[in-house]
């Protein structure tokens, strides 16, 4: 132990070293041999040691083995060189004698001891060493982990992983194998003068001493101590590493008795639990322990060089392999989890058992006559290797599986990666060591256990990575050195990480022979005695075998075998191999498995039909010597004055009877005439509970996000670029949820989807919870109708879109194909999938589940991108949504198993398990379903009648039925006497049968009535195709609570049920979505069947007690003491029929405890345990230890228990194998007492002298994990209403799960990745695994990787749904529309996806609306002018009128309420209040919602199917095919060539004109001014834009209404590819490079010049042509990105002007046919808004003034009117001002408006200021935007002209002091118009010969602005004009020369001071060319 050498095969004969070995194993007198394997291939040198025995003295270790051949010497690893190796010393030189470190102080770490180590060298003295304790053996010699974690205290090295290595560290220099259990001899410690002396001898014998008093032979080999066996439970469980084949390191050759103790194993191995977990289940005598471990099992015999001791004692470590727990934790029956029953289960009939293939070579064999009936057994066939022999005889008596057969097919099938690469090594396993492996599985079993395929399976997959190890490393990791040839304890690579324990196999070179196998079988068998046979070395055949075997169970000699493995090894043929299953449990098991889910239960209702339960109904009715079940109730019914509505013996015969199969509803309840109704109760004031409130009509935050993310997820398939989905198309939702065809599941869809609100926003005509139901459907027979009827609205409703949401969607995946005879199966595949619904683009499909994994397979429809998973609530305790409740679902029952603080949550009942055992052996023709639920109901019965206090308690009642059950029936009938509201709780008796649910109604019916508790709770039968039915007395309470006046109101769901006492009997195949109200207290699954192990079955079942725990109560995840007992109860009664056994069994209850619990009970009644004083301390003390120490007991040590003073109650022994846990101390609090002794409530409270809890603050009573105590809620002083009523009390808890004890072991079991067992079984009934050779699942997979996972690894039968969905050629077949959401039970998936309809349709309103600038007209005037210039019908301008008309310079625009007003002299400001700053401006801007009209203008976002071509979707060219071609013309502004480029899609090459097809670039065609065409624009469209490539509204196909038009992008040269991609089909002209950093002035500037070019060469190619060159149209449009519709207004005779949407063409077209429109050198249209038209009633149709955003130039007119290439700003304004100063006429039609959409993103108006040393944007003042000129400043990088335009605007005050809010001194600016802020006025003149100014006769001037003064300027023309004194002169230039230039042609120095101060520059650095400017006063 603890080498790491290499190991070889012996050279011995293989025969001769496995004889040897097994008989040495069968000598040795350990509880765990070694295994065979392990013997045969060990170190080159090493002998073959002897692992079976306790290896402590010197001469054992010398020779382990009882090998015949001698041992070889062990040769010492050489040191290395320059190292110490000095006796007594580490290789470091570090002295380590115990005499020379006695007084130094040593670095001991956490959990490590000093141990003295003996040295052969130094026999004198000892060296000291730190040891892992968790390696060394207890004080008992117990405990210790194989291997070894140690560190040297010399030099202080760390983390030795092998003895081996330690030794060589510390020179022991040995000359045999190093092994601890010789060298590491005593304990050190320190006396009391600190020195370090040796102690105790470590006890290395600590197994040999215990096992002496077990047998040595198989034979003999009981157990014969009751203590013991126990205590090896007790041992601190770990990894299991063994080397045997199966994997596992207990050898079954010579274990004694395995049967008797089963073990745990994983994948064949021991199962791996956490340390801190205590004894699971210790047994007694005929009690298997099926978790518990043996004292030896520990780490690897060679471990991983990755295993740390810590991985051990915590988890197994995780992986990606697959290494599932095996099914020796199963006490029941379960074998068949991978799948189909019709593929893979056995016949069941003679003509299946005929039709299974045979060979007919073989000989018949002839099953005997009677074979059922004298075995009282059905033997299972496993058909293994070859044909199986011909059946004849009574073949219904033998049943026949194919399931093993198919698993070795499947395990010697290898992946496809190791076929690919040519003549492989790697080969799968042989026939032979499959039956091998297949022995040693079987002989582990116990007598309870059954075989599980899979755990076979994946030892096969162990065993078979193990022997191809290094071949397996070369497909996924270079090898190196360190792995290489390591055949034994090789380290295992990352992908086989999981595969915690290791097989010691045979390498392929030296294979198990077929002559080898039978008697290696039958040596691997003789280890459990009878319980597997192996007949091999006499059979010839199968059939001899198959025969010989019936033949021997006639005889009655396999009366104690459980299996027969029959093997034939002829010569020269093929190993043939079968497995016969005889034993009992197993057959039953195995049967029962066989039948299909609906074939089960039509078997039982078989059984019932035909009456042959009644003598099982007889049997349990005796109650022994406490006489009969129905005379007792006879005699209370007799006793009774209340009348019984049928005779005694007609009641007898129809409740003994389970022939009916029908669910009565003729028993009524009678109302109790002597106390008050529960109506009574609840309505009286008096009796009012404040704590009662509903809940689940509440939006829960987390449920907002996951609507959300659907929602998010909707939208990325719409904005995706497969055109799948256009929401922009749709204008309304509908919808359908479809649910699984049960009543109370569609009436709770419609109570949520009524109570969401989600209809009021949809549906204005519902008006009804009945009207809603039209939403919801269930698959039945009618949805097929209702599809239909969905499908037709969805064709003729194109713009509508339709959402089917298929709830529960797990349910049906059948294929229509194979759909049920009833039709309700493969109804989801003929709806759903169907062409019409798939082909339809306006259906959008849903799936909702909280089991998706039959969705997730290899050919499903569901993208996996389309998949949204539950987010999780909690974050390392942080709650992330802010939710006030906390969801506690299966993985927080499982932690409540774990937890080890209290009685969990989830457990099973020991003694409802033990008696329905008995009764499978008495009745083995019965369906186990029928017995257990048969003996449930007997014990409710039973356990109502002694909580009754009906029955005298000398019948001791108690005693048969179990603690569980009594409790539940004590805490429903006292629960809802507590509160004054009589709110109570509901237990759910889960019975799949419908029909043996039907009886369990009337069984307990009867007896309630009989005993006349009617009013008491109510018994509900849940039938899922039935509506919900209760009395009426509990309907009116509910509606009390409720407050609901209806007077036909009745509950139709299960929620409605809220706080209402009573037993909900839940039957059905399987849960159907039903969800259940918070007051569920108890869920008891005990009859559920085990037969059908998927991952998806058994997580539906545990999804009933999924719950949501208010989260301000104490943590889930740490459930207090009684966390699912009373709350308030006095006392406890806490017997059961088998005490003491169960004390036995869990061997740590104290004896005095368990004898005065018997006692207390024996006598009947509970006052014995009021009356003794030492129960009544006991409860004191109990009780007081709760209040005061909640944590005291979680500290006690493993046998504490036994030193307890206080009751340990035996339910805690009985109920759940953590007995250790649940009895170190954390008591429980008691059952209520019996009716007659209610009396004594007082004295109990009196007894109990502890604080009573309702002092404590809740808070702090949630700090000490409790929710209540034993004592002081049943006080009449307590006043809290939490803590009177039971409901408010439990709904801060979840409830309790009763399960099938082979289930909760398969539940409670962990694989090697650390996930619950049922994780690795088949995630559904319908899907397959696609390889065995598949990985495990990861703890650390998230819910994404789940699904990825098994979309790899499984596939769907052919009964699937999704079996077809294959398409040659596509790895692939998604639908586009289809999502999956999947979340846990119970966690609000309704209301998530109700509420994603709600957003989704709000949505869609919302996209069919745009945020609309909706702002007044700005500087009005106080002065209107009422003439009236045109008439109001007038459609065109005219001429002569317009130039008649004054020109209003003011600026109207709400876009510039913060720029500088511009001088008018018949203007009369109106007193503003303050004025908005720019930066404000944007953000509040008024905005309006208006709905999209069908002439929009849209963004990239929208896909219609008619905007496809228009968008780039043409056949005739491919997607995204254009070219670019270059453009240049000369312009003087410019002073050079301007290069510009045309990126011209092929569809649009007809707008230009080229030199050749596919030639240069000549011009872009224009039409002639007479040509008029209805569907073409004639004028240009240019768009100037930058970053809105995605919201530009550059979709004109709407807005023109299908008109042709051109339509030309003008973008930025950086940004050219992104526009490209996203608009394929628009024409770019992309600008220079210089203009990357313009504004928008340089974009106009170039649109107008190219145009004015174009225009040109367009007349030149005419007269080229012969036509004639003035007619070309000289118009062009430049058109804002956000214009998005356009509106005309209409002159109605009674309401006056109405404004309405119109199209753009219609605007167009207008315009351009005006009969004088060339006469206008600029026309546009005012911008539009919501009181325009009331604003102003006397405006004119058409008006001269400011034009903007959408403007129609006459490029011919205004071609010496250039816009500004340098502006930044109000560019538009300059330009007006000085095209209309030029002589032009500018026009804007009145009767036309332009809406603008609010764009947050990108425009001309985004400017960002940054410094030239980052690219960060900072903070940077206005006044740091200028700076003297050669200082030192901070430079920016932003253009010198934006940095002036800015300084400017926000400086002007300081700039143009005397200009401040002085309208009639505005500054005078010639030839531009500048922003100087919104507190200046401006007058603009122009210095051009014969230009239009306004008259400045008069006016004195606050300051003058010249920029860039042209020669126009002359010193006479300023002297035109008169300024104040002081008034500020601002001069710019582009260079300091120019600007001294400039002052002095302008003689401004005569009239104008200037300092040397007063001369500025922009903030840019040189090579930026900033801008300058000086600035003077007037004199």
């Amino acid at each position: 132990m603890g080498n790491s050498y290499a190991g070889q095969l012996r050279t011995t004969r293989f025969e001769e070293v496995l004889h040897n070995s097994i008989e040495a194993s069968l000598r040795s007198n350990t509880i765990v041999p070694r295994p065979v394997f392990s013997q045969l291939y060990l170190e080159t040198e090493q002998p073959l040691a002897h692992d079976g025995r306790a290896d402590n003295d010197d001469e054992d270790d010398e020779d382990g083995s009882q090998s015949n051949s001698p041992p070889k010497p062990y040769q010492l690893k050489p040191p290395p060189e320059g190292c110490c190796t000095t006796d007594g010393f580490c290789q470091a030189g570090k002295d380590l004698r115990l005499s020379s470190l006695a007084s130094n102080p040593l670095d001991v770490p956490t959990g490590f001891m000093l141990v003295g180590v003996r040295s052969p060298s130094l026999p004198e003295n000892l060296l000291v060493c730190a040891v892992d304790r968790r390696f060394l053996p207890d004080e008992r010699g117990h405990n210790a982990l194989l291997g070894f974690s140690g560190n040297c205290l010399g030099c202080g090295e760390k983390g030795f992983r092998y003895f081996t290595e330690f030794s060589n560290h510390i020179n022991l220099k040995l000359s045999t194998q190093p092994k601890k259990q010789k060298y590491l001899k005593y304990h050190l410690y320190r006396n009391n003068q600190g020195v370090l002396v040796k102690g105790a001898p470590i006890l290395w014998r600590g197994h040999e001493g215990r096992m002496k008093q077990m047998g040595s032979s198989p034979s003999e080999g009981h157990v014969t101590s009751d203590e013991q066996l126990p205590n090896v439970a007790l041992t601190h469980p770990s990894h299991t590493h063994g080397s045997y084949t199966a994997g596992s390191h207990v050898d079954p050759v010579g274990l004694p008795q395995q049967a008797e103790v089963p073990h745990p194993i994983t994948n064949g191995s021991h199962a791996v639990l956490p340390t801190a977990q205590p004894a699971l289940n210790q047994s007694g005598p005929g009690r298997p322990s099926a978790t518990g471990l043996h004292a030896n099992a520990g780490p690897p015999k060679k471990r991983h060089k990755g295993w740390s001791p810590e991985s051990s004692a915590n988890s197994v470590p995780e992986s990606s392999g697959k290494n599932p727990p095996s099914s020796s934790t199963l006490s029941v029956p379960f074998l068949i989890t991978n799948g189909g029953r019709s593929e893979t289960a056995a016949t069941l009939s003679s003509s299946q058992a005929s039709s299974t293939p045979l060979s007919p070579q073989w000989p018949s064999v002839t099953i005997p006559d009677q074979l059922l009936h004298t075995c009282r057994r059905q033997p299972v066939i496993f058909k293994g290797h070859g044909p199986l022999p011909q059946l004849a005889g009574n073949v219904s008596e033998v049943l026949i599986s194919s399931l093993l057969h198919q698993c070795y097919l499947s395990s010697q099938t290898l992946p496809r990666v190791y076929q690919h690469y040519g003549p492989s090594p790697i080969q799968p396993l042989s026939t032979e060591m499959q039956i091998l492996l297949t022995v040693y599985y079987l002989v582990q079993l116990g007598s309870d256990q059954v075989p599980l395929i899979e755990d076979l399976e994946q030892i096969f997959m162990r065993s078979w990575r193990e022997s191809h190890l290094s071949e397996i490393r070369q497909y996924q990791q270079p090898q190196t050195a360190a792995t290489q040839g390591r055949p034994y304890g090789i380290e295992v690579p990352s992908n086989l990480s999981g595969l915690a324990q290791h097989l010691s196999l045979p390498p392929q070179n030296q294979p198990l022979t077929p002559s080898q196998l039978p008697w290696l079988a039958q040596l691997a068998a003789s280890s459990c005695g009878e319980g597997v046979v192996v007949l091999g070395e006499q059979i010839g055949s199968l059939a001899q075998g198959i025969q010989q075997t019936f033949n021997r169970l006639m005889e009655g000699s396999l009366e104690n075998t459980n299996y027969v493995v029959i093997i034939v090894t002829a010569p020269g043929q093929e190993t043939q191999s079968c497995v016969i299953v005889t034993g009992k449990h197993q057959c039953r098991a195995l049967a029962e498995s066989m039948y299909s889910p609906s074939d089960g239960l039509k078997e039982i209702n078989h059984q019932l039909s035909t009456g042959i339960a009644q003598e099982l109904i007889h049997y349990c009715n005796s109650l022994g010597q406490d006489g009969d079940l129905d005379s007792l109730l006879d005699n209370v019914t007799v006793g009774s004055s209340e009348p019984s509505p049928l005779s005694s013996g007609q009641e007898h015969t129809e409740e003994r009877s389970l022939k009916t199969t029908h669910s009565p509803n003729d028993l009524q309840t009678l109302c109790s005439k002597d106390s008050p109704s529960p109506k009574e109760r609840a309505s009286s004031p008096k009796y009012t509970c404040s704590e009662y409130s509903i809940e689940w009509r509440e939006v829960r935050p987390i449920q907002l996000a996951v609507a959300r993310k659907l929602l998010s997820h909707v939208c990325a398939i719409a904005d995706s670029s497969t055109q799948n989905l256009d929401l922009g198309s749709f204008d309304r939702i509908s919808f359908l949820i479809l649910v699984p065809p049960s009543e109370v599941t569609f009436q709770q869809t419609v109570l949520h989807l009524w109570s969401s609100g989600v209809l009021r926003g949809l549906d204005q005509e519902c008006v009804s919870q009945r009207e809603a139901e039209r939403y919801v459907v269930k698959m039945d027979h009618g949805a097929q109708a209702r599809i239909d009827t969905l499908i037709r609205e969805a064709h003729s409703n194109s713009y509508t879109l339709y959402i089917l949401v298929h709830d529960h969607a797990h349910w049906d995946v059948t294929s229509d194909s194979c759909r049920s005879s009833d039709g309700a199966l493969g109804l989801v595949d003929r709806l759903l999938n169907s062409r019409q619904v798939k082909d339809a683009p306006n259906i959008v499909i849903l799936h909702v589940t909280s089991f998706p994994f039959a969705l997730q397979t290899q050919y499903t429809r569901i993208s996996p991108y389309n998949e949204i998973h539950w987010p999780s609530t909690f974050s390392n305790d942080v709650d992330l949504y802010h939710e006030r409740t906390r969801y506690y679902g299966v993985s927080e029952l499982l932690d409540s198993t774990r937890s080890g603080s209290s009685l969990p949550l989830m457990r099973y009942d020991s003694s409802f398990e033990n008696m329905t055992s008995a009764l499978e052996e008495r009745f083995p023709n019965l369906h186990s379903a029928v017995i257990r639920t048969t003996v449930l109901i007997q014990h409710y019965c039973i356990a109502l009648m002694a909580a009754s206090g009906r029955i005298s308690s000398s019948h001791n009642l108690h005693k048969h039925t179990s603690v569980e059950t009594l409790e539940i029936m004590q805490s429903l009938l006292t629960a809802a006497q507590h509160c004054p509201s009589h709110h109570g709780h509901m237990v759910v008796l889960r019975i799949p049968s419908v029909a043996l649910a039907a009886w369990a109604h009337r069984r307990l019916s009867r007896v309630r009535r009989q005993l006349g508790l009617e009013e008491s709770f109510e018994i509900i039968l849940g039938n899922p195709h039935q509506s919900l039915s209760i009395g009426q007395s509990f309907t009116d309470q509910i509606k009390t609570w409720l407050k609901i006046h209806d007077a036909n109101w009745v509950p139709q769901t299960y929620l409605e049920l809220e706080a209402l006492s009573c037993i909900l009997i839940l039957s059905g195949a399987e849960p159907l979505g039903e969800s259940l109200p918070r007051s569920l207290k108890y869920c008891d699954l005990r009859v559920i069947s085990c037969s059908y192990l998927q991952r998806t079955t058994i997580e539906q079942e545990l999804g009933l007690a999924a719950y949501l725990v208010r989260a301000e109560s104490r943590p889930p995840h740490n459930p207090g003491p009684g966390s699912d007992l009373l709350e308030s109860d006095a006392d406890k009664l806490s017997s059961t029929d088998n005490e003491e056994e169960e004390g036995q069994e869990n061997g740590d209850s104290p004896p005095s405890s368990r004898k005065q619990l018997q006692s207390c009970t024996e006598n009947g009644a509970l006052d014995s345990l009021l009356t003794q004083s030492t129960s009544s301390l006991n409860v004191q003390k109990r009780t007081s230890d709760l209040i005061q120490f909640p944590s005291q007991s979680q500290t006690h040590p493993p046998h504490s228990s036994q030193s307890t003073p206080y009751i340990q109650p035996a339910l805690h022994h009985q109920t759940h194998p953590q007995a250790q846990s649940s009895s170190q101390g954390q008591p429980i609090a008691p059952l209520p007492p019996h009716p007659q002794i209610q009396s004594q409530n007082q004295l109990i409270s009196q007894v109990n002298s502890c604080p009573p809890p309702q002092v404590v603050p809740p808070s702090q009573s949630r700090r000490q994990h409790s929710k209540s105590t034993s004592s002081g809620s049943l006080s009449p002083t307590s006043s809290s209403p939490h803590l009177n009523c039971s409901w408010a009390r439990g709904v801060s808890r979840p409830p309790s799960v009763l399960l099938p004890r082979a289930l909760y072991d398969i539940i409670t079991g962990t694989d090697s990745g650390g996930l619950p067992r049922c994780t690795s079984f088949l995630p559904h009934i319908s899907v397959s695994w696609a390889s065995s050779f598949r990985p495990l699942l990861s703890k650390m997979m998230t819910c994404t990787e789940q699904s990825l996972y098994y979309r790899q690894w499984t596939v769907p039968c052919s009964s699937h749904m999704d079996s077809s969905n294959r398409t040659e050629g596509r790895s692939d077949n998604f639908h586009p529309r289809r999502l999956l959401l999947s979340g846990p039970p119970q966690v609000g998936k309704t209301g998530a996806y109700l509420h994603f309809l709600g957003i989704l349709s709000r949505m869609l309103i919302r996209l069919m609306e745009v945020d609309i600038y909706d702002e007044d007209d700005i500087n009005h005037n106080s002065q209107v002018d009422d003439r009236q210039y045109h008439p109001p019908t007038a459609s065109w301008p005219n001429p002569d009128v317009m130039r008649t008309m004054p020109f209003d310079y003011t600026i109207h625009d709400p876009k510039y309420d913060d720029i500088s007003s511009v001088y008018n002299p018949a203007y009369k400001p109106i007193a503003e209040v303050n004025p908005v700053r720019q930066e404000d401006v944007y953000l509040r801007r008024r905005t309006t919602r208006i709905k999209l009209s069908k002439y929009a203008a849209y963004n990239t976002y929208h896909h219609c199917e008619q905007c496809h071509q228009y968008l780039g979707f043409n056949p005739r060219y491919q997607m995204y095919e254009s070219t670019l071609h270059a453009f240049t013309f000369t312009h003087l502004l410019i002073g050079e060539e301007v290069q510009l480029y045309f990126i011209i899609p092929k569809s649009k090459e007809h707008y230009f004109s080229f030199s050749q097809p596919g030639g240069q670039l000549e011009s872009m065609r224009l039409p002639l001014t007479s040509d008029w065409s209805p569907d073409c624009i004639k004028s240009p469209i240019f768009t100037p834009t930058t970053g809105r490539h995605e919201h530009g509204l550059f979709n004109l196909y709407h807005a023109m209404d299908g008109a042709s038009h051109l339509h030309i992008l003008v973008v930025k040269e950086y940004e050219m590819a992104v526009y490209k991609k996203y608009w394929p089909n628009h024409i770019m002209l992309v600008l220079p490079t210089v203009f990357n950093g313009a504004g928008i002035g340089a974009a106009h500037f170039l649109i107008k010049e190219l145009s004015y070019h174009n225009l040109e060469l367009e007349r030149t190619r005419r007269l080229e042509g012969g036509g004639p060159a003035g007619d070309v149209w000289p118009f062009i449009i430049l058109a804002d990105d956000s214009c998005v519709m356009w509106n005309t207004v209409d002159l109605d005779a009674h309401s006056g002007p109405v404004e309405h949407a119109v199209s753009l063409k219609q605007v167009l077209q207008h315009m351009e046919a005006c009969p004088d429109l060339a006469t206008y050198g600029l026309c546009g249209i005012r911008k539009w808004s919501s009181r325009g038209l009331r604003g102003n009633k006397h405006r004119d149709s058409f008006s001269r003034g400011h034009l903007h955003d959408f403007l129609l130039l006459n490029v011919d007119l205004s071609q010496n009117v250039q816009y500004n290439q340098n502006r930044f700003t109000c560019h538009d304004v300059d330009f007006v001002l000085r095209l209309h100063s030029a002589g032009l006429l500018v026009c804007r039609f009145n009767s036309f408006s332009v809406m603008k959409k609010q764009i947050a993103i990108g425009g001309y108006r985004t400017f960002i200021i940054k410094t030239k040393m980052t690219d960060v944007p900072t903070s940077v003042g206005p006044s740091q935007y200028v700076c003297a000129p050669d200082s030192k400043h901070l430079f920016l990088a932003t253009p010198a002209q934006l940095l002036l335009e800015k300084y400017l605007q926000h400086t002007s005050q300081k700039l143009f002091p005397l200009s401040t809010k002085n309208y009639t001194h505005p500054a005078l600016s010639v030839d531009c118009y500048l922003n100087l802020g919104p507190e200046v006025t401006v007058c603009f003149v122009s210095s051009r010969p014969h230009s239009i100014n306004i008259s400045t006769t008069g006016l004195l001037f606050s300051g003058l602005l010249l920029c860039f003064a042209d020669s126009f300027v002359t010193p006479g023309f300023l002297k035109k004009f008169s300024f104040l004194k002081g008034a500020t002169l601002c001069v710019i230039s582009a260079d300091r020369s120019s600007l001294r230039q400039t002052v002095g042609r302008l003689e401004l120095e005569e009239e104008w001071r200037f300092r040397l101060s007063d001369e500025f520059q922009t903030a840019n650095a040189k090579e930026d060319q900033p801008l300058f400017f000086l600035t003077g006063k007037h004199i």
